[in-house]
């Protein structure tokens, strides 16, 4: 069985290694979320606002000229038609009546490739609550956009400038400020990552995706279960979602795209599985990229995404014990499954979700296998990196 301990441990990962000033936040989101969680009143809040807010259920959509050109049947679990435009909006929705019942006045967040903040943003908005949203600032100039967007939905967006000024050094930040601020603030995190319960409970958020591919595979295939699920991976919040409802089935494949970046072995990477070793990052244990020493090693991806050093410890579990299949894909082969996407069906992905349709150039599979890849995200914030790339 896959599932988490009363520490916050999937096997060897996970639980909750933060300083003693964190320790309250983190008990009181333990002591409570499950219990909250639970209640009819949260449940009703909750589906009420993923049906008549958000637009689930996504749809689940045969891609025929794509299925034409592999030799299988394809699905695309359509997250990117979610409302601010990725499966984000789950999660962040789930937090913030959350943390309206703890009590907390003000919601402070990380953000990659700027998904993240905008559904918190959106929330907030929704919420009356005030946002603060912390970006790299190579991030904040590769996603105006969001950024904007953000600004727009009333958000303060605070840019970190140390490190790769990327999404772990935008996480390094939001967790300092909450240090800062123990006691009316609620941390949004937006993978499955962070100390316990985060990884856990982002992917109970997300396991609506899983629960709804369930029913829609039924009315259009007879099965609930698929041959094969894909879905990129940079924490893993949307991959989580995607696999929740399968991990205790072994016959259906579970495959996470990772970002290869300029090549596994070119220094310019974030390919985790393939570099990583066991250590802490974020609050838990998992796989990350380090040196000898123990020194995060700095990432690289063309989605801002995936642009992360380690997984959240639930993909870390199915890697070890080879429940999951890791592939990494490189960044010009992510572009060129996009664009392809984009010609083939009408529809431009997120460049992370662009990681997941590649995978299907590096997996084998029998011919009419059902498979269902996992479109997090649409690819409006990515224009100007498709431009950039051009090649289309």
């Amino acid at each position: 069985m896959i599932q988490v301990d009363e520490k916050g441990f999937y096997g060897k990962f996970g639980g909750a290694y933060i300083p003693e000033m964190l320790h309250p936040n983190v008990e009181e989101l333990k002591e409570n979320y499950e219990a909250i969680l639970a209640s009819k009143e949260f449940q009703d809040e909750f589906r009420g606002l993923l049906k008549d807010y958000v637009g689930r259920p996504t749809p689940l959509y045969f891609a025929s000229r794509l299925s034409e050109k592999y030799g299988a049947k394809i699905y695309l679990k359509r997250e990117d038609l979610c409302h601010t435009g990725a499966h984000k909006v789950n999660n962040t929705i789930g937090q913030i009546i959350l943390a309206k019942k703890l009590g907390k006045k003000r919601i402070i967040a990380e953000t990659g490739a700027g998904q993240h903040g905008v559904a918190t943003a959106t929330v907030c908005a929704l919420m009356g609550m005030e946002c603060t949203v912390y970006m790299g600032e190579i991030d904040i100039a590769r996603q105006r956009p969001n950024v904007e967007r953000m600004k727009i939905l009333g958000a303060t967006v605070v840019p970190a400038t140390s490190g790769s000024k990327t999404l772990k050094d935008a996480t390094n930040e939001a967790m300092r400020a909450w240090i800062n601020n123990p006691v009316d603030t609620h941390y949004i995190i937006g993978s499955v990552v962070g100390p316990h319960p985060y990884p856990e409970m982002v992917a109970r958020f997300q396991s609506v995706i899983s629960e709804e591919i369930k029913w829609q595979l039924r009315e259009k295939e007879g099965r609930e279960n698929p041959d094969i699920v894909i879905a990129c991976v940079g924490g893993g919040s949307n991959a989580a979602g995607a696999f929740y409802h399968y991990y205790n089935t072994p016959e259906v494949r579970l495959v996470a795209a990772e970002a290869a970046g300029l090549g596994v072995l070119s220094g310019k990477s974030a390919a985790t599985t393939a570099l990583g070793t066991p250590g802490i990052l974020h609050g838990s244990k998992t796989i990350l990229m380090q040196t000898e020493d123990g020194q995060v090693v700095e990432p690289h991806s063309i989605s801002a995404g995936l642009d992360y050093p380690g997984i959240g410890p639930v993909h870390a579990h199915l890697f070890d014990v080879g429940r999951g299949e890791f592939v990494a894909v490189e960044d010009k082969d992510a572009m060129v499954a996009g664009i392809e996407l984009s010609k083939l069906e009408g529809i431009i992905p997120a460049i992370e979700s662009a990681h997941a349709l590649h995978a299907l150039n590096m997996i084998e599979f029998a011919k009419d296998d059902v498979i269902v890849v996992n479109l997090s995200g649409r690819g409006d914030k990515d224009l100007e990196t498709y431009i950039k790339w051009g090649q289309y």
